[in-house]
């Protein structure tokens, strides 16, 4: 039997020939990721473990981008505990200040992850990476303490899912809307423990920041990971942002897989999640009138430069008719918005700039809603209670989306 994408560089990781769904398989780790929340834990029981020192001082992450600035004395401690064990194992990919950005676009951007590679991180969207042909999974924070001294870990070898993409976007339709689409389909349990794999000749019309989006988001479906093929685009943007030797894996002609599911990009149109799960998405179409109090623009979905230009071409010469937060995702998206002039576009129209960080799309900075207000989100998740109390209504959507919504206050087809 063939084998996925997936499954290749698993067996690879794993120092065999050939692996099968279902079988428990000990690989290999080429990068290991932790933030503020998750990253105490796992230190934690890190140091239960005889073995003092990490694996690889230059095969770990630490990112502390969901507490940071800290906004409380809890929120310091966190951060302290990170930084702290940072300095005395000597990591080499630790980023706070001037280089602190959410994680899922910092990592790419830094080079720390090619094609290829396997990473595991205590961070549920550390699925972003399969965009670029790398196997990455979130995994729980004991796991990820394991990983860190041992480089290492367990899995079971997911099967998967195929997702043949056919045909180019329509103006105005981005990655977003085609996850959105996606997990509408097959709802947020869909994929569960599955693999995702992206391909078909769709694919090569997709940006760099549409794959990175569609990969964030895989485990909304409930998905192992998501992964998409390694083309022109991959290779070009690897080679910008990194010196590492990747490692093309495509999938055996044979290959199994437990569905195929075919997308035409040509027929999605502007999608919106409606509270409180993403699975629950209308067409911004068939949405109706809904009015609302917020809209953000960031996150580790859609906080990329593409984004931004986007809302800025959509905001410029406009004010914006309710609050509205923008998000950069990392410092250098921040300082190349400011040199194309879409922070200050976006600031004439009325929106607020916040440095790069997570802490609103988790309810864990400024921002926050109270009983009864709904808020437009270009994030990942819209669960109950996660921007607010429990009777905040979060919907999701594209950067489009959010800022044409921005500007008439109401769930408004991008234009």
């Amino acid at each position: 039997m063939g084998m996925t994408m997936t499954q290749k560089i698993l067996a690879a990781h794993a120092g065999l020939e050939s692996v099968v769904p279902g079988q428990l398989i000990e690989a290999d780790l080429d990068l290991v990721l932790a933030n503020d929340i998750t990253g105490p834990v796992a230190i934690h029981e890190a140091e239960k473990l005889n073995k003092k020192t990490v694996f690889d001082k230059d095969k770990i992450a630490l990112v502390p981008d969901h507490f940071a600035p800290n906004k409380d004395i809890k929120s310091a401690e966190h951060c302290k505990c990170v930084r702290e064990y940072a300095k005395a194992q000597g990591i080499t990919n630790y980023f706070e200040v001037g280089e602190m950005g959410i994680e899922h676009a910092l990592l790419p951007e830094k080079g720390l992850i090619v094609a290829g590679e396997t990473c595991i991180g205590a961070d549920s969207h550390t699925c972003t990476y399969g965009a670029l042909g790398a196997f990455s999974t979130g995994v729980g924070s004991t796991d990820m303490g394991a990983g860190m001294i041992t480089g290492q870990a367990w899995f079971k070898v997911p099967s998967a899912i195929k997702v043949e993409l056919k045909g180019e976007l329509k103006p105005w339709v981005s990655g977003k809307d085609v996850i959105l689409h996606l997990i509408g389909l097959i709802g947020v349990d869909g994929a569960l423990y599955r693999s995702l794999e992206f391909m078909g000749e769709g694919v090569k019309s997709l940006s760099m920041d549409d794959r990175f989006s569609i990969a964030n988001m895989a485990i909304e479906a409930g998905a192992k990971n998501g992964i998409f093929p390694v083309d022109e685009k991959t290779i070009a943007y690897m080679e910008e942002h990194s010196t590492k030797k990747y490692t093309i894996y495509e999938p055996d002609e044979d290959a199994e897989y437990d569905e195929t599911i075919t997308i035409d990009l040509n027929t999605l149109e502007p999608t919106v999640a409606f509270p409180h799960l993403p699975e629950n998405t209308k067409t911004v179409k068939e949405a109706g009138e809904v009015v609302i109090d917020q809209v953000v623009i960031g996150s580790c979905t859609n906080g990329r430069l593409e984004d931004l230009a986007v809302a800025a071409k959509i905001l410029e010469g406009k004010t914006v008719a309710c609050r509205t937060i923008i998000t950069p995702a990392s410092r250098k998206i921040y300082i190349e918005a400011i040199k194309a002039g879409y922070m200050e576009t976006l600031a004439k129209a009325g929106a607020i700039i916040t440095q790069p960080g997570c802490g609103l799309c988790c309810g864990r900075a400024g921002g926050i809603l109270c009983d009864g207000e709904k808020v437009l989100a270009t994030n990942n998740r819209n669960f109950l209670g996660r921007m607010g109390t429990s009777k905040v209504g979060i919907y999701l959507g594209s950067p489009a989306t959010a800022a044409t919504s921005a500007v008439y206050g109401k769930i408004t087809l991008p234009k």
